[in-house]
């Protein structure tokens, strides 16, 4: 069931709107503006700022992105792949861990890798909008420590609510990834497996051990 939306203003304390959040750290929380009143013009000045900052908006409340650097690299590796697959077949678009997308209103969601087909996007052309109302196809999300599992339970339910196909959930601690083709029904890869496409990219084929060798690769 979903959640309610509150109100602008409406935590009546801070267990309250951390319980909201799904127990993120309070770090990860902004208080400018105050909690309930963020909007989407919020999210992008954090982006701009001088102390840029990647911020998701969750009913009215800037949560700051967890990201390290070793989770930021095997996304941007992981997006190579991906995004090669998908240009070499012209099956739509492919965006980053800097990539905002509007899930419905007072919700955006910032994925680590996106893949999102022609089909989605209004006359099967590249959105122009720094924050544009679109779905993605696929939806990766890097786990970093500050990540709760409350949070990636909210962050799922958030992509299927809004249309999306395929969720992978990538543990480069325990060097796993949860595949979700609904918010709640995972399966779980290691190491040894490989990963695919589904029915969202047919064909493409990613051994995990390969993919996790980037976070060994030294000179």
């Amino acid at each position: 069931m979903a959640a309610i939306t509150p109100a602008p203003g409406t935590f009546d304390n801070l267990g309250d709107l951390l319980a909201h959040l799904g127990g993120v750290p309070p770090a990860r929380i902004r208080m400018r503006p105050p909690p309930g009143t963020a909007t989407e013009a919020d999210v992008l000045a954090a982006e701009a700022a001088p102390r840029k900052r990647l911020c998701e908006l969750v009913d009215g409340v800037l949560v700051e992105k967890a990201m390290g650097f070793n989770e930021s690299s095997l996304a941007l590796y992981l997006g190579e792949i991906i995004g090669r697959f998908v240009r070499e077949r012209n099956l739509g678009i492919t965006g980053g861990e800097q990539g905002m997308l509007r899930l419905r209103p007072g919700r955006v969601r910032i994925p680590d890798v996106t893949f999102v087909s022609w089909d989605r996007l209004p006359g099967r052309r590249r959105p122009t909008e720094a924050i544009p109302a679109v779905a993605p196809d696929l939806a990766v999300e890097i786990l970093s420590a500050d990540n709760t599992a409350a949070e990636m339970e909210q962050k799922r339910a958030d992509y299927f609510a809004a249309g999306t196909k395929l969720v992978w959930e990538i543990d480069p601690e325990l060097r796993t990834v949860r595949v979700f083709r609904s918010p709640d029904e995972p399966r779980l890869l290691r190491a040894a497996d490989t990963l695919d496409g589904g029915d969202v990219l047919p064909g493409l084929e990613i051994p995990l051990a390969e993919l996790f060798a980037e976070l060994d690769r030294q000179g």
